[in-house]
């Protein structure tokens, strides 16, 4: 195994870490911070931009800037009419289909996208580290599908990386959080982000986690808070001068970054203020907006969404071996679990006041990462870890019932055998549907894979045996087997494409990630050229000035001239000239110093 690192592969921002001098510690990237913004831009007629960089044009270029792609992967596009209504870009595809995101004539799937955030964060880890990174554990919101696990593994792979692990973010916040205090522990992990909600209880005891249960709403996280904000305002806007910024991409961006900072700063007062000056123009000239904002309007506006926040609490304790009361220890995972009313109903939900909030909640996540991936390299011990199953699975029934052969919250690695007939005389084969969720009605649930059964002996209804088998890794992603007890003919099927991706799509990513991974090694390769010869340039200007006295004119004319030269290969970013020249003037260098 490679050099292994721990990704955080978050809604809004993510984080990458590795083991150095025997911590994990999140890695900080050229701008000096710990976090990425997970936000790619296309500028027309340029390369993309990934992180800090996209961010800076987000203003400017709204509608070509991607970001929240997490609440996009593995997801069809019937599932994410609430999703494209939070974004300024583009979402295509037909209900069933996988999403995508257009950018001027060119498709993208969200694979591609958080590959592209993926391919950064690698670079950032190999630049701190100093060798190649190909191995890493990548973390996912608890309650994702097997379709959106499987998104991630392909996104992984896209970026060039293999991805050892899938863990669940709030069982990684909890590694994390463990190794720090090692005595026997009930907690609950509320993991509030960006884009979705999790809710992970666990026993913690001597570097051994054990998850007993999940539960979460993926459709719920701090940018929904943040539309509220906006629509408000937006509102209010427009009631006083007649001009709706949502219908302005640049003022609704502004507006956007602007709720974003009023959200944060309701955490610790009690009102703020949006200012945007210059934000339109009406027939009298430009207008400015000054809204004043306090935070009993913002949870009142938000009371829905705090109430799902409840509901989700709420039913987890419903579920076995969840129990409430100041034994409980609470640990909150992701900036939305800064708001008070959020802290307020977590601890009315619990009963508890035990709200740990020593770690830090915007980077947890990745270091737990981290220290699985350190765990799979062999490079720490005495750390063992069992999740549990976040959904449903099952196979379609005679009359379009379910029959349940997984429940929710078994735990993982898990196969389970279930034995089944057919509902037909002198079939000869069956399909075997595979469903994940827990509605009772097969079509109300989501298929995995459609498979058939073939080879059958003739029988009457109910005499061959049909055995199926559900076998689930410890990234949560499933196997299915069918066999006939009679013949012993069977398939298997590893539930991939689930994500919507067909092999030759996911082949063809793959090489083009290769190539835009060689693209930006050349770029970079030809931007450290030139930096090097820039240096070099003005090194040597500043060394002719001040040796003036003691060069011959000759000599001295022969290194202007070749300096000048130079400047002029920079300024036209011609590589081999500028290779040519520096390796005449090392020549002229040394004929110069032997003279």
């Amino acid at each position: 195994m490679g050099i292994a690192i721990g990704v955080d592969l978050g809604t809004t921002n993510s984080v990458v870490s590795a083991l150095i001098d025997g911590r994990v510690v999140p890695l900080e990237n050229a701008s000096g911070t710990r976090t990425i913004p997970s936000m790619v831009t296309f500028p027309e007629g340029g390369s993309h931009l990934v992180g800090h960089a996209a961010k800076n044009q987000q203003v400017t270029s709204p509608d070509r800037s991607v970001y929240s792609i997490k609440r996009f992967m593995g997801r069809r596009h019937a599932e994410v009419a609430h999703e494209e209504k939070l974004v300024p870009y583009t979402v295509v595809g037909k209900p069933n289909e996988l999403v995508k995101v257009r950018m001027g004539r060119k498709l993208h799937t969200p694979q591609e996208i958080s590959a592209m955030i993926l391919e950064e964060l690698k670079d950032i880890a190999e630049a701190a580290i100093g060798e190649p990174v190909t191995e890493s554990v990548i973390t996912v919101p608890a309650y994702f599908n097997d379709a959106q696990r499987q998104a991630t593994r392909e996104a992984a792979e896209i970026a060039g990386m293999n991805a050892r692990r899938i863990i669940n973010e709030p069982t990684a916040a909890a590694l994390a959080y463990g190794l720090e205090s090692m005595r026997s522990k009930r907690a609950i992990v509320i993991d509030f982000g960006g884009g979705t909600l999790d809710l992970s209880a666990m026993n913690i005891n001597n570097g051994r986690f054990e998850v007993t249960a999940v539960h979460g709403n993926t459709h719920l996280g701090g940018d929904d808070f943040d539309q509220r904000i906006i629509d408000i305002v937006a509102d209010d806007f427009l009631r006083r001068e007649r001009i709706d910024l949502r219908e302005d991409a640049m003022a609704l961006q502004r507006l956007k970054e602007a709720a974003q900072h009023a959200k944060v700063e309701l955490s610790t007062r009690e009102q703020t203020e949006i200012i945007l000056p210059y934000v339109g123009v009406n027939k009298h000239g430009p207008v400015h907006l000054q809204y004043t904002l306090t935070r009993e309007t913002f949870e009142g506006v938000c009371a829905d969404l705090f109430e799902s926040l409840r509901t989700c609490c709420q039913e987890l304790r419903q579920i076995g071996g969840v129990g409430t009361g100041p034994n409980i220890e609470i640990i909150l995972v992701g900036g939305s679990t800064r708001m008070p009313a959020v802290r307020r109903i977590i601890a009315e939900a619990f009963k508890t006041d035990k709200l740990n909030k020593s770690v830090n909640p915007d980077e947890v996540v990745g270091v737990g990462a981290g220290v699985l991936a350190a765990v799979l390299a062999g490079q720490m011990k005495n750390v063992h870890l069992m999740d549990v199953t976040s959904q449903t699975l099952g196979v379609e029934s005679a009359g379009g019932g379910v029959s349940i052969i997984v429940p929710k919250n078994t735990p993982i690695p898990h196969s389970i055998s279930r034995v089944y007939s057919t509902p037909r005389d002198n079939q000869t084969s069956v399909p075997i549907n595979v469903l994940e969720g827990d509605s009772a009605s097969a079509p109300d649930n989501r298929t995995l894979g459609l498979f058939r059964l073939k080879g059958i002996r003739r029988a009457k209804r109910g005499v061959p045996k049909i055995k199926v088998t559900f076998d689930i890794d410890a990234d949560g992603i499933l196997s299915v087997n069918a066999a006939d007890a009679d013949t012993g003919k069977s398939q298997e099927v590893v539930i991939q494409g689930g994500s919507g991706l067909t092999k030759d799509d996911h082949e063809r990513l793959v090489e083009e990630g290769k190539n835009r991974r060689i693209d930006r090694r050349d770029r970079r390769a030809k931007v450290d050229l030139c930096d090097h010869a820039q240096g070099v340039v003005i090194n040597l200007s500043k060394w002719l000035e001040h040796n003036k006295p003691y060069i011959e004119s000759r000599a001295a004319d022969q290194l202007h001239g070749q300096l000048g030269k130079l400047s002029k290969a920079i300024d036209n970013r011609r590589e081999e000239k500028i290779r040519k020249l520096l390796t005449e003037l090392d020549g002229i260098m040394a004929q110069n110093k032997a003279g």
